[in-house]
């Protein structure tokens, strides 16, 4: 049967020893980064009721999804996001839990979708949330950290920005042009497609879908396209409602100044997330240059967990995706030498000489250090040569000679030195360096 047959499916990915170097430096600065804001890791199944999703986003979420009905007669899903199976496990814990409860997870997740650059059908991400406190100062420890997972993979301000926005001032802003409340809806889901569509349509739209006079259409493109806070505070200073959410949200922006992001941070209006759930701060980060999808994305969801049968809790968090992260980083020319590399290859000339190898083996792994050696019998120069394709740092030729002095050598394969070390000392010796 030809090797065709067993292709790969699209928009899956293999991870081969130097993919998976790759996907362990990403995760290792996820991990360090949570651990280091006092997170802590939980996952869940890759499997989860259909429902589940359902009930977070719709009907129209079905088309989306690898679900199907199991031999129980289930309907299920592989899971497409994290943040259902989080609001799921809390629903069942967290009356009990001490607030606020901070968690951290790195799920693969699945979603069928058209592949383009930056999405694939399934992708890793890490998802960070802070649930049970209500103030600011949750929404900015929550960017902080995923600002500070990029800044972790050698990403700053210049390679980074995250574009922030507030659900409510957004609603204080409609209210004081006027747009009803039952038109809000209709007016982010305008406002959410701004970038993508052009001026005459958006002004078209928020006339015929939102109900907003012409005049007030033009205000409101006008506030997003070029528009500060100061800008908003002059237009509606006399609106009590934009003046609460404005203090609120210039208290968050100091909040992330103070933890050092300041310079990371852009005044967005046009950032409104399009999950229905969000409800207040959201926020999404994209490379500097424009050229990819959002790096990561999140905000404040304060009814998600009533929706899975929980108690009534803030929340607030955020998902970062491995995909377009590792697009970024390759663009940007930071990702690691993933070489292979390992700390000591043991070169056995004569097969008599095997079991007192093995053992030097056995000490220099027990040490921790990493040990490769011939597994069979071959020429010293073929050796050598395997040692270079393992990227050994150095050379232990144990010889007869050598070996019936007590003896070693030790050659530094960067530099060519070489030295001779006595066994009984050798590993000791090594280690001690």
């Amino acid at each position: 049967m030809a090797s065709s047959d067993f292709a790969r499916l699209p928009g899956f990915r293999d991870f081969a020893p130097d993919e998976m170097a790759l996907r362990r430096h990403v995760f290792g600065a996820w991990g360090r980064v949570a651990r280091r804001y006092a997170f802590r890791q939980y996952d869940g199944p890759p499997l989860e009721p259909l429902e589940l999703y359902v009930e977070k986003s719709g009907e129209e979420i079905v088309g989306q999804l690898y679900a199907f009905t199991d031999r129980g007669g289930r309907e299920v899903a592989m899971r497409p996001e994290m943040t259902p199976s989080l609001a799921r496990i809390l629903a069942e814990r967290s009356r009990a839990m001490p607030k606020p409860i901070r968690w951290f997870s790195t799920p693969q997740l699945f979603r069928y979708e058209r592949q383009q650059r930056g999405r694939l059908r399934e992708h890793f991400q890490w998802n960070v949330d802070i649930v049970g406190e209500a103030g600011v100062s949750a929404d900015a420890e929550v960017l902080a950290v995923a600002l500070d997972g990029l800044r972790e993979l050698g990403l700053g301000p210049d390679d980074v920005r995250a574009r922030v926005s507030d659900r409510r001032l957004l609603a204080a802003i409609l209210d004081g042009l006027g747009v009803s409340p039952d038109d809000h809806v209709a007016a982010f889901g305008v406002i959410d497609k701004v970038e993508r569509q052009p001026r005459e349509r958006s002004l078209e739209r928020l006339t015929d879908e939102a109900g907003m006079s012409s005049a007030a259409a033009e205000t409101l493109l006008s506030l997003l396209e070029e528009g500060d806070i100061d800008d908003v505070r002059t237009t509606f200073g006399d609106h009590p409602a934009v003046g609460e959410a404005l203090d609120g949200f210039e208290a968050y922006l100091g909040l992330l100044d103070a933890l050092g992001f300041g310079a990371f941070i852009d005044f967005d209006l046009r950032i409104v997330r399009g999950l229905a759930y969000y409800t207040g701060i959201v926020f999404e980060v994209f490379d500097a240059r424009g050229e990819l999808r959002a790096v990561c994305g999140g905000g404040r969801y304060d009814r998600l967990l009533e929706l899975v049968g929980g108690q009534p809790l803030p929340a607030v968090g955020f998902g970062m995706g491995d995909v377009v992260l590792t697009e970024l980083l390759r663009d940007l020319d930071r990702l690691p030498d993933v070489a292979p590399g390992v700390d000591y290859f043991i070169a056995i000339i004569g097969d008599d000489l095997r079991p007192r190898a093995l053992d030097l083996a056995r000490q220099l792994r027990d040490a921790g250090s990493s040990v490769a050696y011939p597994l069979k019998s071959q020429a010293v120069r073929k050796q050598f040569k395997a040692a270079e394709n393992e990227g050994a740092k150095r050379v232990i030729v144990m010889a007869p000679d050598e070996v019936e002095r007590g003896e070693a050598v030790v050659r530094d394969m960067e530099s060519g030195w070489e030295r001779t070390v006595s066994l009984d000392r050798l590993v000791g010796a090594l280690e001690g360096e």
